[in-house]
C-alpha cells in the first residue's frame, strides 16, 4: 500500500515533527506517521486487511507472532494496542475488524510461553470484557470462546490481581437469556454455561487467585446451571438417569448437567455446603418441590458426582432444610422427605459410627413432631410420615446387619409404653406415636436378614418388644407380631402361614434343623416369648387378625426351631391355649372358637415338622371328629359365629394331653416336664418374668395374679415358709381328694378377693400387725447360728499370748435384742 503525503507537511518544519509525534490515530496511514510509529504497532496494523471479509492476513500475523516471541516485553503493549483498535471498531460497529482483532489475540495467547503470559492476560481479559459488554450476540459468543481457550491454559505464575467477578455475573446473565430468536437464545445460553465452566476451571486450578466458592459467586453459578437443567423431561416426568454420562455439548440442559457434575466433583468437604445451599434456595424460590421429579434428579446428580465420603453432608443439609420447612405445607414436607428417601441409600454405605444414629434420630424426631400436629390424621400428613418411614428403611437397607440391629434397638427405646392393666391408659398421641415408630421398626426389619436368633433378639431388644405385644391397642399388637414374623422367618415361609391351615403338606415348607445357638436361645427366652403370646391372646380386644398373627408367629417358631428339644415347650403352650379357651370367662365365645382352631392347626404342623407319626395320626383323628361334629372349631377363623353354638364341647373334639404324652413317649421323647401340665395358664403360673415385674411393681392389679407373701420368714435362713390355710391335716387331705378343680378354683378366687379387699380397706395398724415379722423367732435362730460358728477376731494374735490391750468380755452385738420398732 503506497503511503500518501503527510497531512501536516504544510506546517513549518519545527512544528511538523511535534505534530506527527502527537498523532495517536492508529488508522493514520501517511508516510510520516508510519515511519515514526513503533514497530509493534506497524506489525499489528499490517494484520488487518482492507476488506474485513478477507480475514486475518496470515503472513503478517506470523511476523507479529515471531516479534512477540522474540520480544516478550512488548506483549502487554501489543495487547493494549489491539484492545484500542477493537474498542474503536466496536464503537463504529465494524464487527469484522473486531473479529480479526480477537482472532489475533487468541493466536498470540496460544503462542506465548507460560512464564510470559501474565504480561498479556490483563489486556486479553479487557478485550474479552469489552466484547461481552456489547449487545451483539455474535461478539458475546466469540468472547466466550476466547475466554474458554484462556481458561484451559495453565499459568506458571499466578495473576494475583486478576478478578473474575464480571465474568461470573455476565456468564450467569447469558445463561438466563430470553432472546426472541430461539436459535440465538440457545447459543447464548450455551455460551454462558461454557463461560461458567471456564471460570470454575480457571479459578480452581490456582489456589492463589479468587475463591470461587464464595456465596457471592455460587449464588449466581448454581442457579444458572439449574435454570438450564429445568426442562420438560425432568420437571414433568420421572425418567431421569443421572448415572449415565452426558456426552452432547450442543444442548444447554445436558451441558448444564455436565457442568454441575464437574462443579460438585471438584468441591472439597468444606465447600459442599456452598453448592447445596443455592440448590435448596433455587428449589424453594421456583416452587420445584411439588412435584419433586426435578429435585430428585438434581440431588441424584449431586450424590453420584460427589466424593463418597462427603455424601453424609448432603443428607444432613436436606434434613436441616426439612427442619426449616417445619411450618410449610404437608405436601412440601412430603416432597422433601421423599427426595431424602431417594438419595439416602447412597449415603448409607459411607455412614459409620455416630452419624448413623444421628440420621435415625433426626428422622424419628421429624416423625414425633408430625404426630403432635393437629392435622396428623390428614392424608397429606400421613403421606409425609410414610415418606419419612421409607427414608428410614432405605437408609437401613444399605447398612451392615449389626447396625440394623442397633437401629431397631434405638427405635424400640423411643416407643412409649404403658401396661395393659394400668389405670391411666396411653393417650391418643402416644398411640399414634407407637404406631409410627413400630411401622418404622417394621420397615427396618424387612431390610434385615436373620442368621441366628440370639443375634437378632438381644435381651435389650426382645424384652421391650414383648412388652409392646401386650399393648392395649389391638393395632399395636398386630404390628409387633408382624415385626416378629419378619425377624423370625429365614426361609420365606411368612406368606404360607398367613392363615391357619390344616393342609400343611401342601405348603411346600422349607425346613432346616435348628442350630445349636438357636436351641440355646429358645431354651433361655422361649418361656418369655410363649408367655407373652399367651397373655396377648387373653386380651379381650383381640380381633381375628390378631389371632391369625399370633398363629403365624407360633408356626414360624415351629418351623425355624424344628427340634426334639423345642417341641415339648411348644406343645405345652398349645395345650395351655386350649385350657384358656375352655376355662376363661373374659374372652368372647368367638375368640374361644378361634383358639380351638389354631390349637389343632398347630398340632398338625408340629407333628408334621417333627415327623412324629403317632401324633400326626391323633391330630388327624381330632380334625376328622371336628369335621363331623364341630366345623366351627376348624379354620377359617371368623369374627362372628352362629348364636346357637355353645362353648361346651365334647371331649372327643378336644386335644387330650394324655394321648399327646403317649405319642411323645412312643417317639422316644422325655415327657417328664410335659406331664407336669400346661405351664402357661394363669392359675398354675408361679412367677412372672422380670420385665413384667419391673414394669408393674407399683400396680395394685398385680395382686390379682401374683401370690403375695405377708410373712418375712420366707426370706429367713432355716425358717420354713408357711402359707396361710395350708395345714397338712386329715380334713385338708380329704378335701383335696374330694373337691373338683372348679371348686378349688372358686376357693382360691375367694381367698384372692378376700386378701385384695383386706389390703385395700384395712386400717394401717392392722396392716402393720398383719405384716409384722416374728422377730423373736428370727433372733433365736440368729443366736443359734452364731453360737455354732467359731467367730475369728478381727486382729488375730498368737495362741497362748494374751493381747496387750485386752479388755473384759462384753455382750456380742448379735446377741443384743433390738426393740420391736427397729426390727420392723
Amino acid at each position: 500500500m503506497a503511503l500518501v503525503r503527510c497531512c501536516f507537511e504544510s506546517e513549518a518544519p519545527d512544528v511538523f515533527e511535534s505534530v506527527v509525534r502527537k498523532c495517536t490515530d492508529p488508522g493514520c496511514c501517511c508516510w510520516c506517521c508510519s515511519a515514526l510509529r513503533p514497530r509493534y504497532k506497524r506489525l499489528v496494523d499490517n494484520i488487518f486487511p482492507v476488506n474485513p471479509q478477507d480475514g486475518l492476513v496470515k503472513n503478517n500475523m506470523e511476523k507479529l507472532t515471531f516479534y512477540s516471541l522474540s520480544s516478550p516485553e512488548k506483549l502487554d503493549r501489543i495487547g493494549e494496542y489491539l484492545f484500542q483498535r477493537a474498542s474503536r471498531d466496536i464503537y463504529r460497529r465494524r464487527n469484522g475488524f473486531v473479529i480479526i482483532a480477537m482472532e489475533a489475540m487468541d493466536q498470540l495467547l496460544l503462542a506465548c510461553h507460560a512464564q510470559t503470559l501474565n504480561l498479556f492476560v490483563e489486556s486479553f481479559l479487557k478485550m474479552v470484557q469489552k466484547l461481552l459488554e456489547s449487545t451483539e450476540p455474535e461478539l458475546q459468543i466469540l468472547a466466550t470462546q476466547s475466554f474458554v481457550s484462556f481458561a484451559n491454559i495453565e499459568e506458571d505464575t499466578p495473576s494475583y490481581h486478576t478478578r473474575y467477578d464480571f465474568f461470573v455475573s455476565k456468564f450467569s446473565a447469558m445463561c438466563h437469556s430470553n432472546h426472541d430468536d430461539m436459535g440465538i437464545r440457545k447459543q447464548i445460553r450455551l455460551a454462558g454455561i461454557q463461560g461458567l465452566q471456564g471460570v470454575v476451571r480457571k479459578t480452581l486450578s490456582d489456589d492463589l487467585v479468587e475463591n470461587i466458592w464464595e456465596p457471592v459467586h455460587m449464588d449466581k453459578i448454581v442457579p444458572s446451571l439449574l435454570y438450564n437443567m429445568q426442562n420438560l423431561r425432568y420437571s414433568d416426568k420421572e425418567d431421569a438417569t443421572p448415572e449415565s454420562p452426558v456426552e452432547e455439548r450442543s444442548d444447554p440442559p445436558q451441558f448444564a448437567e455436565t457442568c454441575m457434575r464437574e462443579l460438585v466433583g471438584r468441591a472439597s468437604f468444606g465447600h459442599i455446603r456452598c453448592v447445596i445451599r443455592p440448590v435448596l434456595r433455587h428449589l424453594d424460590n421456583h416452587q420445584l418441590w411439588v412435584p419433586n421429579y426435578f429435585a430428585i434428579h438434581t440431588f441424584r446428580i449431586i450424590m453420584f458426582s460427589i466424593q463418597s465420603q462427603y455424601s453424609y453432608t448432603v443428607v444432613e443439609a436436606l434434613m436441616t432444610h426439612l427442619d426449616e420447612n417445619s411450618k410449610s405445607t404437608a405436601k412440601i414436607r412430603t416432597s422433601i422427605a421423599d427426595t431424602l428417601s431417594k438419595i439416602i441409600s447412597i449415603a448409607a454405605g459411607e455412614s459409620v459410627g455416630p452419624s448413623v444414629l444421628e440420621i435415625i434420630n433426626s428422622l424419628l424426631s421429624h416423625l414425633r413432631v408430625s404426630v403432635t400436629r393437629n392435622q396428623s390424621s390428614s392424608s397429606d400428613e400421613q403421606q409425609y410420615q410414610e415418606a419419612l418411614i421409607n427414608a428410614l428403611g432405605e437408609f437401613a437397607n444399605h447398612l451392615p446387619d449389626y447396625q440394623k440391629i442397633e437401629i431397631m434397638m434405638f427405635i424400640m427405646s423411643k416407643v412409649p409404653y404403658s401396661q395393659p392393666d394400668r389405670v391411666v391408659s396411653v393417650g391418643k398421641g402416644d398411640v399414634l406415636l407407637q404406631s409410627i415408630l413400630l411401622k418404622s421398626l417394621l420397615k427396618v426389619g424387612t431390610k434385615y436378614q436373620t442368621i441366628h436368633l440370639n443375634t437378632t433378639f438381644p435381651p435389650s431388644f426382645l424384652e421391650p418388644l414383648l412388652r409392646m405385644s401386650l399393648a392395649p391397642d389391638a393395632e399395636m399388637r398386630l404390628l409387633v407380631q408382624k415385626i416378629l414374623h419378619t425377624l423370625i422367618d429365614r426361609h420365606h415361609n411368612i406368606t404360607k402361614f398367613a392363615k391357619p391351615t390344616l393342609n400343611v403338606a401342601e405348603l411346600d415348607l422349607v425346613i432346616e434343623k435348628s442350630s445349636r445357638p438357636d436351641v440355646i436361645f429358645i431354651r433361655k427366652h422361649g418361656p418369655d416369648i410363649y408367655l407373652a403370646l399367651y397373655e396377648s391372646l387373653e386380651l379381650t380386644s383381640n380381633t381375628v387378625e390378631n389371632v391369625e398373627a399370633i398363629y403365624t408367629t407360633l408356626a414360624l417358631l415351629a418351623v425355624e426351631l424344628a427340634s426334639e428339644e423345642t417341641v415339648l415347650e411348644l406343645l405345652r403352650l398349645v395345650l395351655s391355649l386350649q385350657d384358656l379357651a375352655l376355662t376363661s370367662s373374659q374372652i368372647s365365645i368367638s375368640l374361644k372358637f378361634n383358639l380351638h382352631a389354631i390349637v389343632v392347626c398347630l398340632l398338625v404342623l408340629i407333628s408334621y415338622v417333627c415327623n412324629i407319626t403317632s401324633l400326626m395320626d391323633y391330630a388327624n383323628k381330632v380334625v376328622e371328629a371336628r369335621r363331623k361334629e364341630g366345623l366351627h372349631l376348624l379354620p377359617d377363623l371368623k369374627s362372628r359365629y352362629d348364636s346357637d353354638l355353645t362353648s361346651r364341647l365334647l371331649p372327643s373334639l378336644m386335644v387330650d394331653q394324655t394321648v399327646v404324652t403317649e405319642c411323645l413317649k412312643a417317639a422316644g421323647l422325655d415327657t417328664g416336664k410335659f406331664q407336669q401340665g400346661s405351664g402357661y395358664s394363669s392359675n398354675s403360673l408361679q412367677h412372672r418374668h422380670s420385665w413384667v415385674d419391673s414394669a408393674g411393681r407399683n400396680s395394685m392389679a398385680d395382686i390379682n395374679t401374683v401370690p403375695t407373701e405377708v410373712d418375712s420368714a420366707g426370706s429367713s435362713p432355716g425358717v420354713q415358709k408357711k402359707l396361710p390355710g395350708e395345714e397338712l391335716t386329715f380334713e385338708s387331705m380329704k378335701r383335696i381328694l374330694t373337691e373338683t378343680s372348679d371348686m378349688r378354683r372358686e376357693v382360691q378366687e375367694e381367698k384372692r378377693v378376700e386378701l385384695l379387699q383386706f389390703f385395700k380397706n384395712a386400717p394401717f395398724p392392722d396392716l402393720v400387725s398383719k405384716t409384722q415379722p416374728k422377730h423373736d423367732l428370727l433372733q433365736s435362730k440368729l443366736s443359734e447360728i452364731f453360737t455354732t460358728l467359731s467367730v475369728e477376731p478381727r486382729n488375730p494374735i498368737q495362741p497362748g499370748v494374751p493381747p496387750a490391750d485386752a479388755k473384759p468380755s462384753q455382750t456380742p452385738a448379735y446377741e443384743i435384742h433390738f426393740p420391736e420398732l427397729f426390727v420392723y
